[in-house]
């Protein structure tokens, strides 16, 4: 009986990337016990976080993907009414207004937006496979725009880069030409005088402070100056867990959410994090391996924009710490603490074990 059970329970569950994402999820608890200066109530907080995107990664991966196909449409329409609700009534938080209240709890809608434009988009390039045209990838572009653009508005530069980023590797994969792709980034590249003066001042500080941190050691600076004080203190083996001085002694901000990396770069080194880098790599392997072998369309465009977004996540995150990218807010995927962001990562990963295995011989 035990043993039907269990095998009920994981029949669906990829022993692969369960051992990858079950060995970052103890890193990151490992690490941001100290990060948070040894708070057994923040890492307690997180085991829950935990077992709340566990459940949603479980149920995802038992549902297969012609039935996470027809979710497309509908989070869709939802999310961009969230949106859309968020710029009229949203909560207004450090100047930003990226809350809505749902009566009990509040809610971040751009996040239902991580899935709900790659999902969009990978039904609409599978329901017209057989006679994919140029209109077809202007419609996926304005579908991917909208949101991009709402979320941009709030603001939230570094939520509407993964959304972006989401949306532009279903079109990628789809088929769209390099002719087009280089022909945008030319008139990116010549619209951005147009798009700095449309920045907020923040902003501009943020890219400002790149070029230069030094110009405000103490204010726009300080992020990047003590991330890579810790980054460069950490040697080849780092000082060894809990024993890290830049977050100890409280020289580094936001520890435990979009600069844990220095935290664990400080502890364990160059070394460490070769290891951290090869286990983001395994995931991202895998998942591309699950792509390369998906059954449909969509399901190889959701599984290769799911794979292709954790890549991201940890390129801007790691970037954004070693100081070759400006601070956009963009946390470390299984490691930073935080709610919102693991559910919506291991929402993308059972979407994978799903993909994976209910593949069909024949598609429907």
């Amino acid at each position: 009986m035990i043993n039907r059970l269990f095998r009920f329970f994981v029949r669906h569950l990829d022993p692969f990337l369960m051992a990858v994402v079950g060995t970052l999820l103890a890193v990151g608890l490992m690490v941001l016990y100290s990060a948070s200066g040894e708070s057994f109530s923040r890492v307690g907080s997180q085991l829950g976080n935990f077992l709340v995107a566990g459940a949603v990664l479980w149920a995802v991966a038992n549902i297969p993907p012609q039935h996470l196909m027809r979710l497309a449409v509908p989070v869709y329409v939802a999310g961009l009414a969230l949106l859309v609700a968020v710029m009229l009534f949203g909560e207004i938080s450090n100047g930003a207004r990226r809350w809505l209240h749902i009566g009990v709890t509040r809610i971040q809608p751009s996040e239902i937006m991580k899935i709900g434009v790659p999902l969009m988009l990978a039904w609409y390039f599978d329901r017209y496979e057989a006679i994919l045209r140029f209109k077809d990838f202007v419609v996926g572009g304005i579908v991917l725009a909208v949101p991009v653009v709402l979320i941009a508005l709030q603001p939230d530069l570094g939520t509407s880069i993964l959304v972006g980023a989401a949306g532009f590797f279903v079109l990628f994969l789809a088929g769209l030409s390099w002719k087009v792709i280089v022909a945008a980034g030319i008139a990116g590249g010549a619209a951005l005088p147009v798009l700095w003066g449309m920045m907020h001042d923040y902003q501009r500080q943020r890219v400002m402070t790149l070029l230069d941190p030094s110009q405000d050691p103490l204010g726009a600076g300080y992020h990047t100056i003590q991330s890579t004080i810790a980054l460069g203190s950490g040697g080849i083996f780092g000082k060894g867990w809990l024993n890290g001085t830049q977050a100890r002694l409280d020289f580094l901000p936001e520890r435990t959410t979009d600069f844990i990396f220095a935290v664990y770069a400080e502890e364990f080194g160059l070394f460490g994090n070769l290891i951290l880098l090869i286990l983001f790599l395994l995931l991202i392997g895998r998942g591309l391996y699950i792509s390369a072998n998906a059954s449909t369309l969509f399901s190889r465009l959701m599984a290769g924009a799911v794979t292709l977004t954790f890549f991201t996540y940890a390129f801007v995150n790691i970037g954004m710490v070693s100081g070759i990218l400006p601070v956009v807010g963009v946390p470390l995927p299984l490691i930073s603490y935080g709610g919102t962001s693991l559910v919506t990562i291991l929402f993308g990963v059972g979407i994978l074990m799903s993909i994976h295995t209910h593949k069909r011989l024949v598609k429907t």
